[in-house]
């Protein structure tokens, strides 16, 4: 049922997201700030830790995943070192997952032929 329910969620966030960008006005970019700015207003009320259990992987791949990942390790880090926490409680909680884009990134652009879009 946990797969199902990922799918589901998952489907439903993209789904959601294509309707703002074919409906409104809203830049790709603008959108997906939303999307992590949503995230960490989620996790910051405590409503994201419930929605994430309840969907898994469906809750935490998309951007509000990514937000919420912010909120936490800023969370963490204000509990810590106090007001600093603020500064650099996201950069550490995010480090391992921007890395791991950038890494799978620049293989993959020595692994294909990528062309600008024309």
């Amino acid at each position: 049922m946990a797969y199902i329910n990922a799918f589901w969620v998952g489907g439903l966030i993209c789904a959601l997201v294509q309707i703002l960008m074919e409906k409104t006005k809203l830049m790709p970019g603008r959108i997906m700030v939303l999307l992590v700015c949503s995230g960490v207003v989620l996790g910051a009320i405590g409503l994201y830790e419930p929605f994430q259990e309840y969907a898994g992987a469906g809750a935490s791949v998309p951007l509000l995943g990514f937000g919420n990942t912010l909120w936490k390790g800023i969370q963490e880090a204000v509990d810590t070192d106090g007001l600093l926490g603020i500064f650099k409680g996201g950069f550490t909680a995010s480090a391992a997952g921007i890395s791991a884009a950038l890494v799978f990134g620049y293989l993959a652009s020595l692994l294909f032929d990528s062309k600008m879009k024309k």
